[in-house]
C-alpha cells in the first residue's frame, strides 16, 4: 500500500504513478529475481516520487523508471543482497527449470537497460567510481586505489557521478562495450569474479591499470 507522506502529490501524479506501477515493479522483479525486493523498490520509488519537485520533471513515467532502475541496480549488486539471494530468495523461486531460462533473459535485458543508461549518462572514469561505490560497495578508499587516484578525488569522482545518473544528456553507446560491460558484470555479480570487471572499467576509462585486483 503506498504510504501517507506530508508531501501530498496531485491526483494527476498518484494516477501516473498508479499507471506505471505494474511497469516498475516489472522491472525490479526482472533485475533482483525476488517479489518481495521488488515491492520494497517500488516502495521506495513512491516515496522519492512524492518528495520531488514533480514541476521540474519532463517525462514523469521516464524518471519513475530511472528511479527503479537505479534503485534495484544498487541492491541487486551490494554484497548483503548477494549473500542473502544466494542463502534464500533465489533457488526457492527458480525452483521450476521450465522458468528459468525466460527468466534469466529477462533479467539480462533488464540489466542491459540499467548499464545502457550508466553508458550515456557517464564518462568513463565516473562509471568505473559509480559502479565500484554503489553496485559492488567499494570504500571509497578502495575505489581510489583500484582506479589510481588520491581518495579525495575518489569521492568527488563518485559525487559528480551521482549527479549525472540524473541528468537528462545522453551518448551513443557502442553496442560491443555494452555487451562487454554486462558481461563483466554478470560475472562479477555470479561468479563473485571481480577483477575483471575493474579491468574493462580501467581500459574503458583509459586509466592506470597497475591497482587492478587490490585487496579489500
Amino acid at each position: 500500500m503506498i504510504a501517507s507522506r506530508s508531501h501530498h502529490a496531485s491526483a494527476a501524479d498518484t494516477e501516473l504513478f498508479q499507471e506505471v506501477r505494474p511497469r516498475l515493479f516489472g522491472i525490479a522483479y526482472r533485475m533482483l529475481g525476488s517479489a518481495a525486493e521488488a515491492d520494497d523498490i517500488v516502495q521506495e520509488t513512491w516515496i522519492r516520487w512524492h518528495r520531488s519537485d514533480r514541476s521540474t520533471v519532463r517525462d514523469g513515467a521516464a524518471f519513475l523508471a530511472t528511479t527503479t532502475t537505479r534503485l534495484a541496480l544498487n541492491v541487486l549488486q551490494s554484497a548483503r543482497a548477494r549473500r542473502e539471494t544466494c542463502a534464500t530468495a533465489t533457488l526457492p523461486e527458480r525452483a521450476d527449470p521450465s522458468d528459468d531460462p525466460v527468466h534469466a533473459a529477462e533479467r539480462d535485458e533488464a540489466l542491459a537497460v540499467a548499464l545502457r543508461m550508466l553508458l550515456e549518462r557517464l564518462s568513463p572514469a565516473e562509471r568505473a567510481a559509480y559502479l565500484l561505490r554503489e553496485a559492488f560497495d567499494y570504500p571509497h578508499r578502495r575505489i581510489a586505489q583500484v582506479l589510481g587516484l588520491s581518495e579525495p578525488n575518489a569521492r568527488q569522482l563518485v559525487a559528480r557521478a551521482r549527479l549525472h545518473v540524473v541528468a537528462e544528456r545522453r551518448r551513443n553507446v557502442d553496442a560491443g562495450e555494452l555487451r562487454r560491460l554486462v558481461a563483466a558484470f554478470a560475472g562479477a555479480a555470479q561468479a563473485g569474479e571481480v577483477a575483471p570487471l575493474e579491468r574493462l572499467l580501467l581500459d574503458q576509462a583509459r586509466l592506470p591499470r597497475h591497482a587492478v585486483g587490490v585487496a579489500a
